[in-house]
Formats: C-alpha cells, sequence, structure tokens
C-alpha cells in the first residue's frame, strides 16, 4: 500500500483500507460542498472517481470552492479538479464529466458503486435522486447550506425528517407529488436561514463540514457494506 496512505492504513488496516481504494464514487456538483467531499475521498484513498459539473472558476466562487484560485479563474472545475486529485494520488483513476446532470447525462454509463448529490438546480437534483434510488445505487443528496452559519446545526438525517430547510421542502413535496416513496438520505442543516434578502450567501466553514460529513458518510458505507458482504 502506499505510503501516501499509511496513517490510514495503520487506522483501519489492510483489508478495510482495500475496499476503499477499490470503491467507485460519483461527485456531482464541485461547488462549496461537492468540491470538499471529492476532495476528503481523494485523500482517503478511492480508487476510481467520477466527477461531473459543466461551470467553470469564478471569482464568486473564491469565499468556499477548493477549486478557486487566481490562475484557475476561466477553467473547468472538473479540470481543475481532476488536477488537484491527481496531484494528492496519481493512482486514482478520474474520469471527467463536464456537463449538467440532466436526462441527456452520460453518468450512469459508467460503473459506481457510490454518489454523493451535490447539485443544486431542483428539476435536475429530483431527476438525479430518483435515478440512483431506481438503480440501488449507494448515495446521499446535499440539501440546503445557502444563509447559514452554525456547523453545529448540520445533521445527516432522511429527507422525510428534515427542518428548516427550504431546498429540502421543495424536494420533498416535489417527490411526494411523483409518488417517489423510497428513504432519502440527505445532509441538512436545522438552522433557520438568515434573512438577508434574495442574494446568494455562503459561509464556507459550512459549506466545508457539509462535504466532509458528506465524504464521511460515503466511507462509513464502503467499508460496512463491503463487511457485510463478506461475512
Amino acid at each position: 500500500m502506499s505510503e501516501r496512505f499509511i496513517r490510514l492504513q495503520t487506522l483501519l488496516g489492510d483489508v478495510k483500507l482495500k475496499k476503499i481504494t477499490d470503491a467507485k464514487v460519483a461527485i456531482i456538483g464541485l461547488g462549496g460542498v461537492g468540491g470538499e467531499a471529492c476532495l476528503a475521498l481523494a485523500r482517503s484513498g478511492v480508487g476510481t472517481l467520477i466527477i461531473q459539473d459543466y461551470d467553470k472558476v469564478d471569482i464568486s466562487n473564491f469565499n468556499r470552492q477548493v477549486v478557486a484560485y487566481t490562475d484557475t479563474i476561466g477553467q473547468s472545475k472538473v479540470e481543475v479538479m481532476a488536477t488537484m486529485i491527481h496531484k494528492i494520488n496519481p493512482n486514482c483513476h478520474v474520469i471527467t464529466l463536464e456537463e449538467p446532470f440532466d436526462e441527456s447525462s452520460k453518468l450512469f454509463t459508467y460503473d459506481f458503486q457510490y454518489l454523493i448529490d451535490a447539485i443544486d438546480q431542483v428539476d435536475n437534483k429530483i431527476l438525479l435522486i430518483k435515478q440512483c434510488g431506481n438503480r440501488q445505487v449507494t448515495f446521499i443528496s446535499s440539501m440546503g447550506t445557502a444563509k447559514k452559519m452554525d456547523i453545529q446545526k448540520l445533521i445527516i438525517t432522511e429527507l422525510a425528517k428534515t427542518t428548516h430547510d427550504p431546498l429540502a421542502r421543495i424536494i420533498r413535496k416535489r417527490l411526494r407529488e411523483d409518488k417517489f416513496t423510497m428513504k432519502v438520505p440527505v445532509l441538512s442543516s436545522t438552522e433557520e436561514p438568515l434573512i438577508i434578502g434574495k442574494e446568494l450567501a455562503s459561509y464556507m466553514p459550512v459549506t466545508a463540514t457539509a462535504g466532509l460529513m458528506l465524504a464521511d458518510y460515503i466511507l462509513k458505507k464502503i467499508i460496512n457494506e463491503e463487511e457485510t458482504k463478506c461475512l
């Protein structure tokens, strides 16, 4: 095993770490939440990462997004992220999809077992949740982190149990109308959004913590599900 992951190997042991290095994980959306989740997975030795985002780095991303540097402005987020991943782990197999996730996305033509949903466009988010549920992909979906500043209010829960989360409320209502009854695991905040007008507003300690929690959820799923299969 590479010395890059020696401290994780010491913590988990060879068998568990190999489960992680054999895993294939998709991260959809590389903003403040998804980008942080992606780097955490890369630093944990995940062997294959499928990264999807259609956007380019913008100066408005600097307060929260790990891909945002002065010399990356205007560059593709997936390409910047791919470079960062390979600087961490040259052996990671990175598949880049520079496109939005929608009906025409190529995402599900690739083989992967786990997925993090970190997109914010409602229709496409609902589509992605349905696709993951119907295909029995192990996934978790990030709900709203905008206009929130209390990292201690971030939780992993079910969509049906979310509170004080406007995005989750919309998603929950739409899925109920579509008679989609499967449980949806989500990252959400129980904090009441700050009332500061219609402008977009984000706080990196919240978005970054959300990303780390999503990565932790997937890593624990990889370890625990694989252990169960080996019993």
